[in-house]
């Protein structure tokens, strides 16, 4: 597996000082369980995170900090860690990597797909980030998704399968990053069904009235 679009700079910084909202640090921790080179950039940001707070001059800190960071402390993780894929689990045929898989709450032949029409279905993931929507697609081999632009962001994680866009192909592990001056028409490749990861912080603009009419519906 060649992985050729990766996580940009600004969300590998952010994901590593745990400033990302929980449905952006969902897709990057699902690219890094694939993609090696970006674990090491994770790790360069974290040591020079690190650094940064050791060269910090001490600062007088009230009692009661420690009560509030020994709370924070005993709270559930709020960046999901990627859990790096191994060999043994790829020869099973295991789609999501963690911590997708527990999110979704299995893998994909256990999951139950909503239709969206023309063969393609989605699958909301759960989240407490009231940011971000989360979701898996599934776009049928050789099919295009309705042409639209962005009201914000958008990141799309291939999983399985890959996608056509314009002149970039995105297979399993590489990440798409749109924003509001996108807009596009990705096209599923012939050889199989497309599985990504969908992450956006606000609706999708279709360029098709029909599409908008039923978007409400559709929820997407």
């Amino acid at each position: 597996m060649t992985i050729r679009h990766h996580v940009s700079d600004d969300l590998i910084v952010s994901y590593a000082s745990g400033a990302l909202a929980e449905g952006w640090s969902v897709a990057v921790a699902t690219h890094l369980a694939l993609c090696p080179s970006c674990r090491r950039r994770l790790a360069a940001a974290e040591h020079i995170g690190g650094e940064l707070l050791q060269s910090m001059p001490a600062e007088a800190v009230a009692v009661e900090s420690w009560t509030a960071v020994s709370a924070r402390l005993h709270q559930p993780p709020q960046r999901p860690a990627a859990k790096p894929v191994g060999a043994s689990t790829e020869g099973r045929g295991v789609v999501l990597p963690e911590p997708l898989r527990s999110y979704a709450g299995g893998d994909i032949a256990s999951l139950q797909w909503r239709s969206l029409g023309r063969g393609a279905s989605q699958i909301h993931i759960r989240t407490a980030d009231p940011e971000t929507k989360v979701r898996l697609l599934r776009i049928p081999a050789g099919k295009p998704v309705p042409e639209h632009g962005h009201g914000g962001r958008e990141l799309t994680l291939v999983l399985s399968g890959s996608f056509r866009d314009g002149d970039e192909v995105f297979a399993r592990g590489d990440i798409e990053d749109a924003d509001g001056d996108l807009t596009h028409q990705p096209v599923a490749t012939p050889e199989a069904d497309c599985i990504c990861l969908a992450v956006t912080d606000a609706p999708l603009r279709f360029r098709s009235w029909l599409v908008r009419a039923i978007q409400p519906i559709l929820d997407i």
